[in-house]
Parts: C-alpha cells; sequence; structure tokens
C-alpha cells in the first residue's frame, strides 16, 4: 500500500476545524467560502433591519400617541420632520402634502374637501403605503434565499467531501479509522456550516417578518383614521 503513508501523514493527529477547512479540496472550499459570505452579509442585514426596526416602532408609538391625541396637523406635521424611520410617519407627510396640495388647487383659496378630493388622498395613501412596505421589506429576501439554500449547499459540500474521502482511501487502499476519519470530519464540516448560515437566517426572517405585517396594519389602521378625520372636516377649507 504505498499511497497509505502520505495520507496519513498530512494529517495531524488531533486535526482542528481550521486543520479540517485547510485540507479540504478546491470545491469543498470554495462550498464554505460562499456559506461564510452568505453568513456575513445575513447578519449585517440582520443587525441593520434590527436597527431600523427598532428605530421605526419607537417613532410610530410616539407619534400615533400625538395624533389621537387631538394635536392640530399642521403641528403634527412640524414634529414629523425629526421622525424619519416610521412607515406611519411617512405616510402622514405624503397625506399631509396632498390635502395641502388640493386645500390650494392652483387657484391660492381654500377648497372643500369634496368626495373627489377624499378619493385622491384616499388612493395616494395607499400607493405610499405600498411604497413604504417595499422599503421596509427591503433585503428580507437575501435572509429567506440564505435560510433556505444554505442547509443545501452545506449538503452539497458534505456529499462531495465523503465521495473524495473514499475516492482518497480507495487509491491509498487504506480502510482503517485513521485514514478516512479525517476526511468525513473535513467533509461534515459543511453541513454544520450550512446550518450556522441558514438557522439565524430563518429565524431573522420570520421575526422581521412578524414586524412588517405589524407595520402594515399600523399603516392599514392610520389611513382609517386619516381619511374618517378629512371626511368629518370636509364642510371645512382644508
Amino acid at each position: 500500500m504505498p499511497f497509505a503513508v502520505p495520507l496519513v501523514a498530512t494529517t495531524p493527529a488531533n486535526p482542528s476545524v481550521i486543520d479540517l477547512v485547510m485540507q479540504a479540496g478546491p470545491v469543498g472550499k470554495a462550498t464554505l467560502l460562499i456559506l461564510l459570505v452568505a453568513s456575513i452579509v445575513s447578519w449585517g442585514i440582520i443587525l441593520e433591519r434590527a436597527r431600523t426596526f427598532r428605530r421605526a416602532r419607537r417613532e410610530t408609538q410616539a407619534f400615533l400617541a400625538k395624533f389621537h391625541s387631538g394635536s392640530r396637523l399642521s403641528d403634527l406635521r412640524d414634529q414629523a420632520q425629526k421622525w424619519t424611520r416610521s412607515p406611519v410617519v411617512g405616510l402622514f407627510k405624503a397625506a399631509f402634502h396632498e390635502v395641502s396640495q388640493l386645500a390650494m388647487d392652483g387657484t391660492g383659496t381654500g377648497r372643500t374637501l369634496d368626495d373627489d378630493a377624499v378619493q385622491d388622498v384616499t388612493r395616494m395613501i395607499s400607493r405610499a403605503a405600498a411604497t413604504n412596505l417595499r422599503d421596509i421589506e427591503r433585503s428580507l429576501t437575501f435572509l429567506a434565499t440564505t435560510a433556505a439554500t444554505a442547509p443545501f449547499i452545506g449538503l452539497f459540500g458534505t456529499v462531495w467531501g465523503i465521495m473524495d474521502a473514499f475516492h482518497r482511501i480507495g487509491l491509498s487502499g487504506a480502510a482503517n479509522i485513521q485514514a478516512y476519519a479525517p476526511g468525513i470530519a473535513e467533509a461534515l464540516i459543511a453541513t454544520a456550516a450550512g446550518l450556522a448560515a441558514a438557522v439565524p437566517a430563518a429565524v431573522a426572517y420570520n421575526y422581521f417578518l412578524r414586524q412588517v405585517r405589524i407595520m402594515s396594519i399600523e399603516m392599514e389602521e392610520f389611513e382609517y383614521d386619516f381619511i374618517h378625520l378629512l371626511q368629518k372636516r370636509r364642510r371645512r377649507p382644508a
């Protein structure tokens, strides 16, 4: 068995994970690199979205408290300038701008908010809500993709590594645990790496998706409240 000695000699007695990764073939290293990049990008998205959603939640609560307290819309508009992350505040800013435009109507005089004007505001709010929803969902698709595909990428790396390990065993003719254990361990690292990339992405995606649904409900409720407020004032100058 002339090839058995080199195979065993190149494997440390107690190889670490780093040793096993360094011994991986080109396909194994490429698989691990893909999973590493996916994991790094996922964690970047998780941290950015968590910070953004937390700030949006605080701003939304502060805004809705003032809105439901009966504050004047013009005063609320001035206070809302400091809130930039809340999709509900963004909806209010767009709605207030639309109402102001309709009130002036290019004539410089106040115009009553008739049914057509209220319908225009309703359509504008719906468009703004859809735009805000797309913005807060940004990057979540990558988390979902990572959660769904990373385990399979890791499994591919494992299968390839096991095939390579048995191929080397066949060439060496060695059929003992010292000969094939390092190769099998090296291959299984890809599975662990796939799970390490997928699990945080899956947990974060489900959490953020719930936050998106909450924000969507809050925007729908605000749209209803704002239109109801306009309807009560429709006979007054805007």
